[in-house]
Order: structure tokens, then sequence, then C-alpha cells
């Protein structure tokens, strides 16, 4: 499987983005304001050159108190400027106060009624700076962002996710089949969940094609061409969005809520609204599946038994673009943008500069 991503951008753009506290930073945004009474300690922290893991042992050893007493809403970046925030319990807010470091700020403080848990977030803002993006680069920059704005963009886990060499999801993949064996249970959950996001991966580039065909051909050429049913895309090229859906696509609210099925024609004009977003499967136990043409002929094939729990994730997501700027003098183009939790900015960023996106088999 090789699928290169489909949009305004037909070839490579060669523009330089190294992730740096200097060209890279991300803030969480809370999924809820904090009560300001309860027990808990909340911090709104800034780290550099820091993973999260890192930031906390800096945390604990500094109050001398396990990590487990700490909550997080999701892991930051290492080579980026972040802000996030952390909880604690309330009787540390003290000792805190004199707590120090040259990678970290503690911003603000608050009390809440409950510890952040991973999750806990609406999604994140991203600035980042490209360089050398001369002439041809900045129009096509442009372009795919204009593109973007208006028809969103495959919700991808990003290339962080499979390991510094891109493959650690065929230790998850034999850890599955019982072909290896890991006492290491941290490392072992995530590996296989490695593996979980490439069978995702794997399933989205099919559906991306599969989109890329019905925007190029008739119903019936991508039948025949897909060894479908005939029918089985009746009306398919009425949908005026790029991402096409099928009929038995399982649905969230969009940014979040509940999963449910819907009617094809109420779901195509609900997805155009924004209103929902299909989703896909997580592989696992314990999980709603998609039905009939939808499962048949796409999520069947990477729906494999786990004993870990499954779940769904957005196929596709719309991206707020915030703010684009051009530096000529330097050749730098600086982009702010918002996504909601679970999605990669490096997805964006591989989207606009016309790298393959998808897993590859």
């Amino acid at each position: 499987m090789d699928i290169k991503w489909i949009g305004p951008l037909k070839s490579k753009n060669d523009f330089l983005f190294n992730p740096t506290p200097s060209t890279f930073a991300v803030e969480e945004v809370p999924l809820y304001e904090f009560s300001g009474d309860g027990e808990h300690l909340i911090l709104k922290v800034r780290k550099k050159d820091l993973t999260t893991w890192q930031m906390l042992d800096i945390f604990s050893n500094y109050l001398g108190i396990a990590k487990r007493e700490f909550g997080y809403a999701g892991l930051k970046d290492k080579s980026a400027i972040t802000i996030q925030h952390i909880s604690m319990p309330k009787r540390y807010k003290d000792k805190i106060k004199e707590f120090t470091h040259p990678q970290i700020k503690i911003l603000e403080e608050f009390i809440h009624n409950n510890k952040i848990r991973v999750g806990h977030l609406k999604g994140n803002r991203f600035w980042l700076r490209f360089k050398k993006v001369l002439g041809v680069n900045r129009v096509k920059i442009d372009s795919t962002l204009d593109w973007i704005e208006a028809n969103g963009i495959p919700n991808y886990f990003g290339a962080q996710r499979f390991g510094s060499s891109g493959d650690n999801y065929l230790e998850g993949k034999a850890i599955v089949e019982g072909k290896m064996k890991l006492r290491d249970r941290k490392k072992r959950e995530f590996l296989i969940g490695s593996y979980q996001s490439y069978l995702f991966n794997c399933w989205l580039s099919k559906r991306v094609e599969l989109s890329h065909l019905l925007n190029e051909f008739k119903e019936s050429e991508v039948e025949a061409i897909l060894s479908m049913p005939k029918g089985s895309l009746k009306d398919a090229h009425k949908q005026k969005q790029f991402f096409k859906l099928l009929d038995g696509d399982l649905y969230m609210h969009y940014p979040y809520g509940k999963i449910f099925y819907e009617d094809l024609e109420i779901g195509v004009d609900r997805f155009l609204k924004r209103d929902i977003s299909p989703t896909g499967l997580i592989a696992g136990k314990r999980v709603k599946r998609a039905t009939k043409v939808a499962y048949d002929y796409f999520e069947k094939l990477y729906d494999f038994e786990f004993k870990e729990m499954g779940s769904r994730r957005y196929a596709w997501i719309f991206p707020e673009i915030l703010n684009r700027r051009y530096i000529e003098q330097k050749a730098w183009y600086e982009l702010e943008f918002y996504l909601p939790k679970g999605s990669y900015a490096t997805v964006l960023v591989d989207i606009l500069k016309g790298n393959d996106i998808a897993r590859k088999d």
C-alpha cells in the first residue's frame, strides 16, 4: 500500500521544517473551566526541550512524590515549546511556589475538584515556522491551505506513533499473534497501540483512495475496479464533499460526541455542515463496527481479534487555520492552526509537503 495525499498538491513542496523550540509550539486547550474549589492544584506549565514524562520526573523529584499523583491530559512533544495543564494534590501548593527550572515555567495556578485525566482536553493550538519557502513553495502552501479550509484532511496517526524506524507496529503485531512476549506492560500496550494505529491508517488510506476514484470516475467503473457488486456506490457522485461516505458508516458528532449510525443521505448533509464526521475502527473488543458496504468492503479487512479494548476514531477532521504569515526577507512561512484532540500536526505538515502520509505494507 502506497497512497499519496490526494488534493491540490500534485508534487513535492521542498520547504524546510525541522521541529525545534524556535520553529514549533503547541498549547493545550482544556476540556473545561477549572472550578476554583476542590482538592487538586492545576498548574499551567510551559516546557522546552522536555517530554511530558521528563517534566513530571522533575516535579516528582522536587516534591518528593510519586508520578502517579500527577494528572495530565496528553503527552506533548519534546522538540518544541509546549504549554499544558497538570494536576497534583492541593497540599503541595505552598511548596510548588518555590519551584524553578531553566526549562519549565509555571504560568498559572488553579484549584479544581477533579484530577486531570488523559483525554481531558478539547484540542491543541499549534504554531509552526517553515523555512526556505521560496516563490512557488509559498503558492503551493497557500493553495493547499485553501483546499484544507474548504475540505478538511484525513485523520491519520502521525509518524511518531510508529517509532523512529517506522516499523514498531510489527512488534505489536507479533505480540497480538502470540509470536512475541513482553513483560513490560506499558511498552506492550504502546506496541499493540502502534499496530492498531497502523491498521487504522491502512483502512483510511483505502477510503481516501476510494474517494479519489469516485471524484475521477463513474460509480460503475469504480465498482469494477474494486470488484464491488453493482450498485454498491449508487449516487456517490452526488456527494459534494471530497471524502465520500458509504452506506453503513458509523459517525460521531464533531468535534466530539457519541457514536451512532445515520441514514446515508442525512449523514452526507450533516457531514457537509461539519456537524458530524465518519469514524474508522481501532481494532479490539467491545467496539461498534460499521455495517453494510462500509464494513463488508473496507473495515472488515482490518477488523482483527484483540484482547485489548477497541474504539472508534474520526476518519476526517477540519483544521481551523488561525493565521498565516509570510516573511519574505527570511523566506519563512509561519502558520497557526487548531486541531481536535488526538490529531497530529505532523500529518498536516506532510500534506503541505506533498509527502506520503499513509502507512505502507
